[in-house]
């Protein structure tokens, strides 16, 4: 009998096309409702999740279930280790956005800096003067700071390097950077005119980034979170926009998604949001479903996957 995966309903076709290929059943879950993927699929063998929290003891009720296949690389909304005790893989797809991020992280660096949005608004508001009043600053001969030196952070860096940047990294395992320098924390903040996140959410690194971090940065800095919004601690962020303690901020994740439309970001003018996008792309979509199926392909065959998460 084929062995059934729950995948989401919007799963790109290049990743429903290689699951028939390879014979399974497919069911399309309309949202990300735990209650949703029992009703469907408590039979499941294998499951593509996004960033829905997955209650462990969702396991209880699907007794085929070998595989959690995320789609994307962070995996906060699961127990690793006790998924793992229980003999399901978690894997995670880690060659499939990292340059994407990279290049959506450079993006909002370069329209924070020279006011591109407001800019736009008040040109189509017909505010010409207005539009032109937005004034932004030079990248080149200022400093970039990179907080966190995995895959994606790396990239950043490259990328970045091509601007005439200064460039600070900080991450408890590096010891060396490719284009730029190793500091401690501290430093970085202090001497960054931009600071990007790109750190896991760990008990270490969950709201690391507060008012303490703020106080130490430049007032003209602004900050840069395409990571995860548990990195930040979000009020001490937006008490530090509201007085001046840092210039602006680019922001792409929040501690709550949908960000509520009581937040104060929304009355913030020096600040950037979009609502989680940093990864989509057409490519980078099509690679993460493939991959995440073929992660689901190896378990099924008896293999060990390429990039389980212990």
């Amino acid at each position: 009998m084929p062995k059934k995966i729950a995948i989401p309903k919007n799963l790109e076709p290049a990743g429903k096309k290689l699951l028939k290929e390879h014979g399974f059943t497919i069911v399309e879950l309309p949202d990300q409702k735990t209650s949703t993927l029992l009703k469907l699929a408590s039979d499941a063998f294998g499951v593509i999740l996004y960033t829905a929290p997955f209650p462990n003891d969702t396991i209880t009720h699907m007794p085929n279930l070998k595989i959690l296949a995320r789609y994307g690389v962070g995996y906060n909304n699961l127990d690793v280790p006790y998924l793992n005790k229980h003999g399901i893989f978690v894997t995670i797809t880690p060659l499939a956005n990292a340059s994407t991020v990279a290049e959506t992280t450079m993006a909002s660096i370069l329209a924070l800096s020279k006011h591109l949005v407001p800019a736009t608004n008040e040109m189509r508001a017909g505010h010409w003067a207005e539009a032109r009043s937005h004034v932004g600053f030079d990248l080149a001969g200022k400093t970039l700071g990179i907080i966190g030196y995995g895959r994606i952070g790396k990239m950043v860096e490259k990328k970045m390097s091509a601007l005439d940047m200064r460039i600070l990294v900080s991450s408890p395992h590096a010891t060396k950077a490719t284009y730029g320098t190793v500091v401690d924390r501290d430093t970085l903040l202090q001497e960054a005119d931009v600071v990007t996140l790109h750190m896991p959410v760990l008990p270490a690194t969950k709201h690391s980034i507060a008012a303490r971090e703020f106080n130490l940065m430049k007032d003209s800095a602004v900050l840069i979170n395409f990571s995860r919004g548990a990195i930040v601690n979000t009020p001490d962020l937006i008490t530090a926009l509201q007085t001046g303690s840092i210039s602006g901020a680019a922001l792409d994740v929040f501690d709550e998604e949908p960000l509520p439309l009581t937040s104060p970001l929304y009355q913030l003018d020096n600040v950037l949001m979009t609502p989680h996008i940093a990864a989509n792309t057409v490519e980078c979509n099509d690679r993460m479903a493939t991959d995440a199926v073929k992660e689901i392909i190896r378990v099924a065959e008896g293999e060990q996957p390429q990039w389980p998460v212990h």
